[in-house]
């Protein structure tokens, strides 16, 4: 978690994290009724983890991947 909020500026956590996180959270809040904290929890986080990979799936779509350069990969000497 230290390092979402560490790797990316405060306009994409706003931009990009927090709507999934919302969404997220009320769906865990309206629909997962398990009895058990730890289960809803997990529950939770998987749905967080799965919508965040939705979204970045469908809004990275126009963006080129960055290729590594070979000397990028070696080890430094």
């Amino acid at each position: 978690m230290f390092q979402l909020f560490k790797s990316l500026s405060a306009q994409q956590l706003v931009l990009q994290q927090l709507p999934v996180f919302l969404i997220s959270f009320f769906i865990a809040a309206f629909f997962y009724k398990f009895g058990s904290f730890a289960i809803e929890c997990i529950a939770f986080l998987t749905t967080w983890a799965a919508l965040d990979l939705v979204s970045d799936c469908l809004f990275s779509k126009g963006k080129k991947p960055v290729r590594a350069n070979r000397d990028d990969l070696r080890e430094p000497r």
